[in-house]
């Protein structure tokens, strides 16, 4: 299949589309962001990768960190993970605390913004404090990519503390119900930097390369988690990846994927392909609103979709 056809097809389709939306501007750091960008990038198991737009610029990953931490919290702590973050979608915003109320203090899952401070909370505990949990952080994505350069963009993390009181909320609220470890300020800033990392599609499609192959990277043979580890990390991304819209990217999508209000989406055909977009204009739901077509595109014209 010539997927430099396919990427250049979608690119010329999704033209219109990428003024619509808007940039994830309650982030004053992101508010300045060029909306009408656009990239995406294929990587395949022997690592040729494929790009349209500009694939090769690094943008603030956001949310899609999730996935990294995720994998990292899965495979110290294993089952007793979800003791507490839950795996069930949320049905509601990424930032509600109404829910958490209800639910005394345990988050749905690992990739709405409680479930994901409460593991980067497990991380601090695990490694002994926020500076060498970041170190890990970034060293687990450096490892993924092959690229050591890759690091948070400080003013964007500044920029989400400066603005974080809905995070330190919820975290204040999840320690209320002894589900949160260590300091709230502390921990809200490593999550803060973790979601101010920055990588291109190309790096991130490299990276998501071991979870379309049971946890194991097929380039350099590295297993990252075990293969039913890499099961759960994908089935939570397809029910929860994309917040309260999760249903509706299964529906026209039909891949696992996880988005972030930078405007990426990274997505796995599993056993044999990953996927990075990059669109800044976000849709209601604060997933980028070109970049899901293009997806939808991309399924529709490969068959690649997992249903």
């Amino acid at each position: 299949m010539n997927y430099q056809s396919i990427l250049e097809e979608i690119y010329e389709e999704i033209q219109p589309e990428m003024s619509k939306g808007k940039v994830a501007d309650y982030i004053p750091a992101l508010a300045s962001v060029e909306k009408e960008q656009f990239a995406m990038s294929v990587t395949l198991a022997d690592g040729v990768q494929y790009s349209v737009g500009e694939a090769s610029k690094r943008f603030s990953i956001q949310s899609i960190s999730k996935v990294f931490t995720f994998s990292l919290a899965l495979k110290i702590y294993s089952k007793e993970l979800y003791k507490r973050v839950g795996v069930e979608p949320s049905g509601n915003p990424f930032n509600s605390l109404v829910q958490l109320e209800y639910e005394n203090g345990i988050p749905r899952n690992p990739f709405i913004n409680a479930g994901a401070l409460v593991v980067t909370d497990a991380l601090v505990s695990h490694y002994g404090d926020e500076y060498t949990t970041l170190e890990a952080i970034l060293s687990f994505v450096r490892r993924l990519t092959g690229e050591p350069g890759i690091c948070f963009d400080a003013g964007v993390a500044r920029s989400e503390m400066d603005h974080g009181d809905r995070n330190l909320a919820l975290a204040h609220l999840m320690k209320s119900f002894g589900n949160y470890e260590n300091s709230v300020k502390a921990t809200v800033k490593t999550y803060f930097k973790q979601c101010a990392i920055e990588m291109s599609t190309e790096e991130l499609s490299r990276a998501f390369l071991y979870l379309a192959f049971g946890g194991k990277d097929p380039i350099s043979g590295e297993e990252f988690v075990s293969s039913s580890k890499a099961k759960r990390i994908n089935a939570v991304m397809l029910t929860c990846g994309h917040y309260d819209a999760s249903g509706e990217f299964a529906f026209h999508v039909g891949l696992p994927g996880k988005s972030g209000v930078g405007g990426g989406i990274a997505a796995v055909v599993p056993g044999e392909m990953s996927i990075a977009v990059w669109s800044p204009g976000l849709n209601r739901y604060g997933n980028s609103h070109a970049g899901t077509i293009a997806l939808e595109l991309f399924t529709d014209k490969t068959g690649r979709s997992i249903f």
